[in-house]
């Protein structure tokens, strides 16, 4: 009875693990991209990044405003390094690791520290600087899915402890973390879409 409980426990471990490295591959690699084109840019002013694709879609007005550095240097910098913490979670939990709760807590801080940055990105992109970077959404994509889920798991799974009703809660809630996702993603393109009327940009 013990294995075939820990079997799907074993299957739901590795799948968010697998989940994490991949989400945290794609978040880095498109840090990287956007820290190599704002060198280059810096290098060269002339240089049109590869994500400049028309006036709204663009990342040249992002890398060169105060937003884009809001610590005094590029925020791809933090991209870069703070990407490497689901992948690094995702691969501990391949090889079996199992964190202690303080871990979890830290983590869904670093995590909710993230998400609240990008939701402040999201707005001033959308409300102050009028454009959509690709590199950004990209960002974006990836950052929510990464809270969503990473605020729900420790609970679902027992990573933070709860009571018998509060983790099956937490288990009911986390088998429905694909919807919050979902409807956070609306939520931000539908305010994209009447603020910067973005369908009309991609249905030229």
């Amino acid at each position: 009875m013990t294995s075939l409980a820990a079997a799907p426990s074993a299957r739901s471990r590795r799948a968010y693990a697998v989940f994490s490295i991949v989400l945290g591959a794609i978040g880095w690699f498109a840090s990287f991209e956007l820290i190599t084109e704002y060198i280059k840019k810096l290098k060269n002013p002339d240089y049109v990044p590869n994500c400049s694709v028309s006036i709204l879609v663009t990342c040249g007005p992002n890398m060169d405003s105060a937003q884009g550095s809001l610590l005094g240097f590029s925020n791809t910098i933090l991209g870069v390094a703070a990407f490497v913490a689901p992948i690094a979670v995702g691969v501990a939990l391949l090889a079996g690791a199992r964190f202690a709760p303080w871990f979890w807590g830290l983590y869904q801080v670093g995590l909710l520290a993230g998400f609240v940055f990008v939701c402040w990105l999201q707005y001033q992109s959308i409300f102050v600087l009028g454009t959509l970077c690709p590199w950004c959404m990209v960002v974006w994509a990836v950052m929510i899915p990464l809270w969503w889920s990473g605020l729900a798991r420790p609970f679902a799974s027992g990573g933070i402890p709860l009571g018998p009703n509060a983790r099956r809660l937490a288990q009911t809630l986390y088998s429905w973390v694909w919807v919050v996702v979902l409807v956070n993603y609306l939520v931000v393109a539908a305010i994209a879409q009447m603020q910067l009327n973005w369908f009309a940009e991609f249905a030229r």
